[in-house]
């Protein structure tokens, strides 16, 4: 992107100004979208430059950069929204996981994928701790009856006459768990994205 140059030092601290507050707004995006998007932008201040009819720079700018309004209210859905287009086309977790932070705002819907993560995240938790303490983790049965999947002291499951269903297959269970929701949550996200679009 060709910075636009102005004859007027104030006009010119103010323009670049405002493109460090851009870019730093834009920073979670990956290189092509910050481009695009900062081309787009200087696209648009080039244009308003052009047709405003005032001769004095400083006020051309000032008018401009207040009508495209702030840049961290103004361009954070657009950046929350191609986070989201980058997380469903990488299936990367951390693009995935900077994605719903950047849309938390945007509804119980993202509070909903939050908390489905927080249950990947639980799989994958319940594995290691399975790896270390065999005996203190599984999926615990009482009577026939669901009791708990987690960690609980060896001792307190005798007392409580608790169950270990699984046993070996409680890794390959929790791992094949693990992947089914976490696809399924990414899956989720792609169709979400469609119905807003």
């Amino acid at each position: 992107m060709k910075a636009i140059e102005f004859t007027t030092p104030e006009a010119q601290q103010l323009y670049n100004a405002y493109f460090l507050r851009v870019k730093r707004t834009i920073s979670p995006l990956n290189k092509a979208d910050q481009e695009e998007l900062l081309m787009e932008i200087n696209s648009h201040i080039y244009e308003g430059l052009q047709g405003n009819s005032t001769s004095n720079e400083l006020e051309k700018i000032t008018q401009i950069i207040e009508q495209l309004g702030a840049p961290e209210v103004v361009l954070k859905p657009l950046v929350a929204e191609k986070k989201l287009e980058q997380a469903t086309r990488t299936f990367n977790p951390l693009d995935v996981i900077k994605a719903l932070l950047l849309n938390l705002s945007n509804g119980i819907s993202y509070i909903i994928f939050a908390l489905l993560y927080l249950a990947l995240f639980g799989f994958i938790f319940l594995i290691g701790a399975k790896l270390l303490h065999p005996k203190s983790v599984g999926l615990f049965f009482k009577n026939g009856r669901f009791h708990l999947l987690g960690t609980r002291n060896p001792d307190s499951l005798q007392k409580l006459g608790l169950t270990e269903v699984l046993g070996h297959w409680f890794i390959p269970t929790m791992l094949c768990s693990a992947v089914v929701l976490y696809f399924s949550i990414t899956l989720l996200l792609r169709l979400k994205k469609k119905v807003i679009n």
